[in-house]
């Protein structure tokens, strides 16, 4: 990367965390403050480590579709995947973001370029498979609940639209891989030099990932457990509010709302979906109200915790490599 182009993201990055502080704003910090005071430090110190464990299961799925790359990398990989998600959970520019600062922190390690950008594809496609099945799983749970509850009916489009917009972006991405490569070769050979080399250095080391089976399989269990991990955290965030909702119904409140997140992935954080989402699905299976609206305050607080810290020391890193 470029000089200019450092700068220019180290700058992004600090209008992102000023923009990222106010979102958290409008949500209230005060409220989120009390939340994490409620479950008392204990508390918010287990959810917060339970959490740093899921990004571990994602390192390890990012690892397992990178070809080349030894089992004692997995603290690169981790840390690649633990910049990426909090450029995506607090950052305005979202997904986009979170795949530029996590490919860069890859970078700096010394991963080649083709490998970061195709394990991070076929990642991405196992990660939103499992995703898939988890959602797949909350829907059917949801469909059998609320045939109990007539006068929930209104959920069932809500719920089956976002299934099928996942769905459609799943399938989208996949078959539309090397078609876009192919395309991004074609256009930067007319404007930058070197690039379709570099695009076909990308697609051969895609091809040799979706050779090796094991790999992706070993990527898409890692993924599932990930998806289950992070449910799981909800459920122990809600043991430390006094809850005892059973594991099996905040497992598909996590389906849905992660499946709403998905959807309003343009949405940084999605701020708002995720509280609208919580507030109606959390009652449908003896969520009240009060504790879906502290849950998803405390998944705020565990974002700055884990995000901001994570982001302003790839910021120091990325500024030392600027001056240098």
């Amino acid at each position: 990367m470029s000089r200019s182009a450092r700068i220019g993201l180290l700058v992004a990055t600090i209008v992102g965390l000023i923009v990222a502080a106010a979102t958290v704003g409008t949500v209230g910090l005060h409220q989120v403050v009390d939340v994490m005071a409620s479950i008392g430090w204990i508390g918010m110190a287990t959810f917060t480590l339970w959490s740093i464990g899921v990004l571990v299961l994602l390192g390890m799925a990012w690892l397992a579709v990178a070809p080349g790359q030894p089992i004692d990398r997995l603290g690169w990989f981790v840390w690649a995947r633990t910049t990426r998600e909090a450029a995506t959970d607090i950052l305005p520019f979202s997904q986009l973001g979170g795949l530029v600062v996590g490919a860069r922190t890859l970078a700096v390690f010394g991963v080649p370029q083709p490998v970061i950008y195709a394990s991070m594809i076929a990642d991405m496609t196992t990660e939103m498979a499992a995703q898939l099945i988890f959602t797949l799983c909350g829907v059917a749970v949801l469909l059998l609940v609320l045939a109990a509850e007539p006068v929930q009916q209104g959920l069932v489009p809500l719920a089956l639209g976002g299934l099928a917009a996942m769905i459609t972006l799943m399938l989208l991405f996949v078959f539309a891989q090397k078609p876009m490569l192919r395309l991004a070769g074609s256009l930067g050979a007319r404007m930058l030099p070197g690039s379709v080399a570099a695009m076909a250095a990308v697609r051969e080391q895609l091809d040799a990932i979706y050779q090796t089976p094991r790999r992706v399989i070993a990527a898409f269990i890692f993924n599932l457990a990930a998806w289950l991990a992070s449910a799981t955290g909800a459920w122990i965030a809600l043991r430390f509010m006094g809850s005892d909702l059973p594991l099996w119904a905040v497992l598909t409140i996590e389906a849905l709302i992660f499946t709403l997140r998905s959807v309003a992935f343009a949405i940084p954080g999605a701020v708002g979906v995720q509280e609208a989402a919580y507030v109606l699905i959390g009652p449908l299976f003896g969520l009240p109200p009060a504790h879906a609206l502290a849950l998803s305050l405390l998944k705020r607080a565990r974002d700055i915790i884990i995000a901001v810290p994570a982001l302003l020391a790839w910021q120091v890193g990325e500024a030392r490599r600027v001056v240098s």
